[in-house]
C-alpha cells in the first residue's frame, strides 16, 4: 500500500534562487532554474549531503554536530510573503532578501503541509518536505539594508509564514513556470501531540 497520498492540490514555480557559495549574507541571487542533485542545488550554498546543526537542533545536537541535510531548499510561497510584508508595514518584499530556493504560488496554508509531504514534477522531480521553517533574523538583515528600520520587524511578522524546508529526493531541472502536486502522508495526526506541544 502506497505511503504517500496523491492530492489535487499544486503549486506553481513563480521564482527561484541560489545563495552564492562565497557570499557571506543570506541574500539570493534569482535564476531562471535550478539544477537539483542529491545534494540540492548545484552551485548553491546550503546544498550537500550533511550540514552542520544549528540552533534549530540544539535540544538533538551541539551545534555544529555533521548531520544529515534535510534543508538544501528553503521554500515560501507569493500568498505567505505578501502577508509577512503586510503585518511589516510594507507594500512588498523582494525574494532575493528572503534567502530563498523556491517561491511557489497556489498552496494553501504553505508553511504547515504535513512533514514529509512531498511535492513532484511532472518530469518526477521530487522535493521532500523536512518541516516548517522558523524565522529568523537573517533576511531582517538583508531587508534592513534595503528598508531602514525594517529588518527588526521580519521575524515577528514572518511567524507560521515562513515557508519550509526541503531536500532532493529525486533529481531534476526546477524552472520557473513548472507546475508541482502535493502529496501527503497517508497517516492520521499522532494522537498525543497535544501533550507534547503543551
Amino acid at each position: 500500500m502506497p505511503a504517500l497520498k496523491p492530492t489535487d492540490f499544486t503549486a506553481t514555480v513563480r521564482w527561484l534562487g541560489r545563495v552564492p557559495e562565497t557570499d557571506e549574507g543570506l541574500r539570493s541571487v534569482a535564476v531562471d532554474h535550478l539544477e537539483l542533485g542529491f545534494e540540492g542545488a548545484v552551485g548553491e550554498r546550503h546544498s550537500g549531503l550533511t550540514r552542520p546543526s544549528c540552533s534549530r537542533l540544539l535540544s538533538q545536537h551541539p551545534r555544529g554536530t555533521e548531520i544529515r541535510n534535510v534543508r538544501q531548499l528553503a521554500m515560501m510561497s507569493v500568498e505567505e510573503i505578501a502577508r509577512i510584508a503586510e503585518r511589516m508595514g510594507l507594500e512588498s518584499l523582494e525574494h532575493e532578501w528572503l534567502g530563498t530556493s523556491v517561491v511557489l504560488e497556489g498552496l494553501p496554508d504553505f508553511s504547515h503541509i504535513p512533514p514529509s509531504s512531498r511535492l513532484q514534477g511532472p518530469d518526477g522531480l521530487t522535493l521532500a518536505v523536512d518541516m516548517e521553517n522558523r524565522p529568523c533574523v537573517l533576511p531582517g538583515r538583508e531587508i534592513e539594508t534595503e528598508r531602514e528600520g525594517f529588518g527588526k520587524r521580519f521575524k515577528p511578522a514572518a511567524a507560521g509564514l515562513r515557508g519550509v524546508t526541503a531536500w532532493v529526493e529525486r533529481p531534476g531541472r526546477l524552472a520557473i513556470g513548472d507546475v508541482l502536486t502535493l502529496h501527503i502522508p497517508d497517516q492520521p495526526f499522532w494522537a498525543h501531540i497535544e501533550a507534547v506541544r503543551g
